[in-house]
């Protein structure tokens, strides 16, 4: 059985920064793991995905301002953001999936389409 949780949201001033961790357990949860977003009224939009080559991609959005790795020994999945703004505003989802090759990890990260996901965690940034 497959479980992913998110935590680490909040509120947070423009130009401050939050980790968010995504936990997983169960063996099988794929070898693409990613992260997305929703605001309220817009459309999913993919942040990063790691593939298990060692790969990432970033949406331009992001890059250079959030970063994403994995902890192995704790089974978790960490999204690093810096210098947030407002119109980052919105709940923040991990997923996971077994794919072929680091341009299908990043489409299922793009739309959010992944196999298994969390519950989201909001990210509020004023």
């Amino acid at each position: 059985h497959v479980q992913l949780v998110e935590s680490g949201g909040g509120s947070v001033q423009a130009g401050g920064s939050l980790t968010l961790a995504c936990e997983f357990s169960g063996s099988t949860y794929g070898n693409c793991m990613g992260w997305f977003r929703q605001a309220p009224g817009k459309e999913r939009e993919g942040l990063a995905a790691l593939y298990s080559d060692g790969s990432v991609k970033y949406a331009d959005s992001v890059k250079g301002r959030f970063l994403t790795d994995k902890d192995v020994a704790r089974n978790k999945l960490l999204l690093h953001m810096n210098n947030l703004q407002p119109e980052d505003t919105a709940m923040y989802y991990c997923g996971a999936m077994a794919v072929y090759g680091t341009s299908a990890c990043w489409k299922k990260a793009a739309d959010g389409s992944f196999k298994y996901r969390g519950q989201g965690t909001q990210v509020t940034v004023s």
